[in-house]
């Protein structure tokens, strides 16, 4: 694995329960900020493999983006479960659910 998708991957099995973060921070605090569609790649082909909670990704709208509808709404009840309330059932309010890891990304 590439030094770049093993921090996308430890840093997307951080995000703790009841937090969501947007593909481009994830993108962001692993060193490139411009990569928030390699993030996406990353957890679609590495999710299972890897076991990371890859509902609590949303993008930086704080918007489920999923295009599959049965997904999405996995994705929405996996987040309502957690407590993390989605308006709309689209939408997370990123100001107050934006996970916080303490860093930015500078430690790599």
């Amino acid at each position: 694995m590439e030094d770049f998708t093993e921090r996308v991957v430890k840093l997307l099995k951080e995000v703790p329960a009841g937090t969501v973060a947007s593909y481009g921070q994830i993108a962001r605090l692993a060193g490139n900020a411009r990569a928030a569609r390699q993030v996406t790649r990353i957890l679609h082909s590495m999710s299972r493999k890897h076991g990371i909670p890859w509902h609590r990704i949303v993008n930086a709208k704080g918007e489920i983006v999923i295009s599959d509808g049965e997904t999405a709404f996995e994705q929405e009840e996996r987040l309502r479960d957690e407590g993390v309330p989605v308006i709309g059932g689209k939408r997370v309010d990123m100001e107050r659910y934006r996970w916080d890891p303490g860093f930015d990304g500078e430690e790599w």
